[in-house]
Formats: structure tokens, C-alpha cells, sequence
């Protein structure tokens, strides 16, 4: 693993999962992320877990990284730049997409992961994920749960994060729309390789189900395989038995992938 230059064990809320604090290189920079794998011998395919939100607002959470490797993954999180004593600052989808691609091919230099890797995004993390798996063509798969497909989309709809947005990203898509457009992945599907699976519940308010229809339709035009779950009755948040099944399905539909 070229990329990593520090790595400390971290606590494991599962006696069946690993967990390590990783300090890896990134652009040139040390970023960090969390990684967790399999106590049990032998090799597994790689999973990028790309987290929504920005800086400590849906921050990377133990329990959930460990969940997704319990599921027969070796899993890579990074936290992105500027957070949790890392360099850099994050830029929502901007520069920070490196540190994406470098957790991708961290997971690819891991001795123990087979030459599959897949990428899942939440939320933010969904353009993280979409950019990613353009970018990497080795990508096994692709899931995108709650993602943002459409920053420009994002911007209009969330009001409560516009003057974040213009903060972070330079300017509103409105003087500056390349900025925006460079971030919305709706634009590039033509390169994209993996399979897609797109999960989304339709009473979301924090992403609508807008960006998964915008992203299903662009899919279909490109004849890109796609395959959709939707959900009538959920919003960003499933409940806990919900999510649980949920995925250990979508790690099924990973595997799958070949």
C-alpha cells in the first residue's frame, strides 16, 4: 500500500472487524481516512466509502465502515482533506475528488483486496462516487444512496446551504457556473464503465429524489446499465432495521457485479 504513510489501530465496535486510522498521500498532501477489514483470513474486494456532508457534519462513523466490512468487504473511508488533523481543505466535489481517487487506489495496492474494487457514495458523497468511478475505469460497481447528482440542483434547492456553498466552492453557479457544472458528474456519464445502482427515498428533503430521476435519465440516454431502488415511504434517514437489510442487499448487488 504505496500511499500510506502512517497507520494506527483505532477501536472496533466489532470483534470481527479491524479498524485503522490511516494518514495516506493525496495531491501531495496527507489526508486521512479510516479503514477497515476483515479479522478472517483471506482476500476480499475493495469497498470506497465516500461520506456525505461537509467537515465534521456527516463525518465518517465507525460503526458504519465496520458494518459495510462485515458484509465480506475490505473498506477504505477517507475523512478528505482538512479534516480530523489532515492538509488541505475540503472544496465539496472540487480538488478534493483526489482524495477519492487515491483512497481508490489505496484499496487496489491492498494486499488482501482482490483486483475488484467498488464505490459507494451517501449524500455528497454521491457526486465523490460518480466522479470516482469516471475517473477509474476499474471501478467493479458503483451505489449512490441519498446522493447529489446535480450541484447547480443543490444550490437552487437547499437555501440553508448556499452562502457554505459560495464560501467553499468560490462563487454562486449563477456568476460562476463552470464551478458547478466541473462538479456535476450528470455531464460525463458517456466515460463511466461500472455498473450503477441508485438508492433514494422519495420523501427526501436533504437531497431530493430529483438528483437520482436526473441521474437515472442521463444513464438510460447514455444506455448505461442502471437499476433503481426507490422508496415510497423514506427520506435521507432509513430506519435502523431498514438500513440494516438494505445493506446487506446492495453489498449482495456489489458481488454480483462481474
Amino acid at each position: 500500500m504505496k500511499r500510506i504513510i502512517e497507520r494506527f489501530r483505532f477501536p472496533s465496535p466489532n470483534p470481527h472487524v479491524v479498524l485503522s486510522m490511516i494518514t495516506y498521500w493525496s495531491g501531495g498532501l496527507k489526508v486521512k481516512g479510516l479503514l477497515a477489514e476483515p479479522a478472517a483470513e483471506g482476500t476480499y474486494d475493495g469497498f470506497l466509502y465516500l461520506r456525505g456532508g461537509i467537515k465534521n457534519v456527516g463525518m465518517v462513523r465507525p460503526a458504519r465502515i465496520a458494518q459495510f466490512a462485515s458484509e465480506g468487504f475490505i473498506v477504505f473511508a477517507p475523512f478528505y482533506r482538512g479534516n480530523r488533523g489532515g492538509e488541505g481543505n475540503e472544496d465539496f466535489a472540487g480538488e478534493d475528488r483526489e482524495d477519492a481517487f487515491a483512497g481508490f487506489e489505496l484499496l487496489q495496492s491492498h494486499p488482501r483486496v482482490t483486483n475488484r474494487v467498488h464505490i459507494f457514495g451517501f449524500s455528497r458523497g454521491g457526486v465523490m462516487a460518480l466522479l470516482t468511478a469516471i475517473e477509474k475505469e476499474q471501478a467493479a460497481s458503483v451505489v449512490t444512496w441519498g446522493g447529489v447528482s446535480d450541484m447547480m440542483l443543490t444550490y437552487e434547492e437547499r437555501k440553508d446551504l448556499r452562502r457554505m456553498m459560495k464560501r467553499v466552492i468560490g462563487a454562486s453557479p449563477y456568476k460562476q457556473e463552470e464551478l458547478y457544472s466541473w462538479r456535476t458528474p450528470l455531464y460525463q456519464l458517456e466515460r463511466l464503465k461500472a455498473p450503477v445502482l441508485i438508492i433514494h427515498g422519495l420523501k427526501d428533503e436533504n437531497v431530493s429524489p430529483e438528483h437520482a430521476f436526473r441521474l437515472e435519465e442521463r444513464l438510460r440516454q447514455v444506455e448505461h446499465p442502471v437499476e433503481t431502488w426507490y422508496f415510497d415511504q423514506y427520506d435521507h434517514y432509513f430506519p435502523p432495521a431498514v438500513n440494516r437489510k438494505i445493506v446487506t442487499d446492495l453489498c449482495a448487488w456489489m458481488k454480483k457485479q462481474r
